[in-house]
């Protein structure tokens, strides 16, 4: 199937915007014209930045890699106080944990109603710069990030057992394969360069954790996320939301924890075809989502697409990048979701009258359709 010329158009559109809406420091604002969503944060970025390494703006990725480089390093002593004093086994309390989300010019956000703990942002970010060392010819983590990818690994390796909000901002108080995958993506880059054996040790160590607490018992897929029950010495883990969310594509890519054909891994993508994915190619959350109704995220769409392609389904990514293609308006600009073919009416017209209208133009959106787009073309 030919990839049709207004996809071409969308994308160097996507590519305009995402420039036009990048600040001078680096940061990317992840919508411009949704006040809550007027930060940066640190995992939408790394997509974002990636999509533009994957279309060849490696300034622009570099640039943002720079910004959130320059944040971490500057929390290298408060990572110290956190890793230092769970090694003594006190309790670390929630306020302080690194923030998730930053104020263009790398201020902390201190004012928003969300909460804060949240790893994927770290994991994904350390993961983004190993890709983006690789997509301009580096083989090693050169000296302008070191200091804040040796202070992101160890905050990861200390607390990616804790639970904390998942890629949504939500259910705090569980631990998240779509987090831990970001995690592992992140270290895995990072034990590559290195050639960290203690590192990749690591990795090895999340991936077993996945596959003894997140498989579920009956359905043999991956769950939404795992809750930590206390003990004396050590908690236990059992399944918190027991069905599928479509951010567990993440385990297949791009972080690659597990190959797509990985018995668990197949199931995971079967159960989110059957249960999240419309016939048209949009691709909910999970199924109990109420956020705007519980609406098909262009995002969501990319990865399926994505998967697909890695196991060699052209036809169904063609599908998808399709159907994100169609969700564009009259300026090319796409929305973060769009309302659900049937269901959720009640609970989309409460949010727009809370909110307006859904975040429109979401980054994260044009970054994930550009991304399936030159992997599309690149199998021509």
């Amino acid at each position: 199937m030919r990839l049709r010329r207004n996809e071409e158009e969308l994308v160097q559109a996507s590519i305009r915007l995402i420039r036009l809406n990048q600040h001078p420091e680096g940061g990317y604002v992840a919508c411009p014209l949704f006040a809550h969503y007027a930060y940066g944060w640190l995992r939408d970025g790394s997509f974002v930045a990636y999509a533009m390494d994957t279309a060849g703006e490696h300034d622009s990725a570099a640039l943002f890699y720079g910004w959130a480089s320059r944040i971490i390093a500057s929390k290298q002593g408060h990572i110290r106080y956190l890793t230092e004093k769970q090694a003594r086994g006190e309790h670390v309390a929630l306020h302080e944990f690194l923030h998730t989300r930053y104020h263009l010019d790398g201020r902390d956000d201190t004012s928003s109603e969300w909460g804060h703990f949240q790893l994927d942002g770290y994991g994904a970010w350390l993961w983004g710069v190993t890709e983006h060392l690789r997509a301009v010819g580096s083989d090693r983590i050169p000296e302008t990030y070191r200091n804040s990818v040796d202070a992101a690994v160890d905050y990861l390796r200390a607390f990616w057992r804790y639970p904390n909000f998942d890629c949504w901002e939500e259910y705090g108080e569980h631990v998240h394969p779509s987090t831990l995958a970001c995690i592992y993506g992140g270290l895995e880059g990072v034990a590559r360069l290195d050639d960290n054996a203690e590192l990749h040790q690591v990795c090895s160590e999340i991936k077993d954790f996945l596959l003894q607490h997140g498989v579920h018992s009956e359905d043999g897929h991956f769950v939404k996320n795992i809750t930590p029950v206390p003990r004396e010495h050590s908690p236990a883990y059992v399944t918190g939301y027991a069905g599928v969310d479509a951010s567990l594509l993440w385990l297949a890519e791009p972080f690659r924890m597990f190959d797509p054909q990985h018995p668990v891994m197949r199931k995971t993508i079967e159960a989110i075809g059957r249960e999240l994915r419309s016939e048209s190619g949009g691709v909910r959350r999970y199924v109990s989502d109420t956020y705007y109704g519980g609406g098909e995220w262009l995002l969501l769409a990319a990865w399926y697409g994505l998967v697909r392609l890695r196991m060699g389904d052209r036809e169904e990514a063609v599908c998808s990048l399709e159907w994100i293609a169609s969700q564009a308006d009259e300026l090319g600009r796409f929305p973060e979701q769009v309302r659900r073919p049937h269901g959720g009416e009640e609970a989309y017209d409460d949010w727009v009258r809370r909110w307006g209208p859904p975040a429109t133009p979401l980054l994260w959106s044009h970054a994930m359709f550009m991304v399936l787009y030159y992997k599309l073309r690149a199998k021509l």
